[in-house]
């Protein structure tokens, strides 16, 4: 009688795979609500370089649009506004740190611009 050799996870690989998994999901919760930060900056930008007319209208279109989705990372002072051809062009960049245990820290930038 030939024996076959069994397949599955020892109660030692299990612990290994549940703890690296809670780990992705400790620093995903974490990057989660940059992530959304993000997309508020890119979509408040996008208007305000689409409404505004001068810098001061683009960046106070930025900052009222950063109270109502609850922008903390950048205002409106910290766009560089360019012009190519007729139309406005936003650029935004700031970084964030996220404390992960003890000296370790993963660092996220973010960047973008308007077309």
């Amino acid at each position: 009688m030939a024996r076959r050799k069994q397949a599955g996870f020892s109660l030692f690989g299990m612990l290994l795979w549940g703890g690296v998994i809670a780990v992705l999901f400790v620093v995903g919760a974490q990057v989660a609500p940059t992530v959304i930060e993000y997309m508020a900056v890119r979509k408040a930008a996008h208007k305000a370089a689409h409404e505004g007319q001068t810098v001061t209208d683009i960046r106070s279109i930025f900052d009222r649009a950063a109270q109502i989705d609850d922008i903390k990372s950048i205002t409106g002072r910290d766009l560089e506004i360019t012009k190519e051809g007729d139309r406005a062009v936003v650029i935004y960049a700031w970084k964030r740190e996220i404390h992960l245990a003890g000296p370790a820290y993963l660092v996220l930038k973010y960047e973008g611009r308007t077309k």
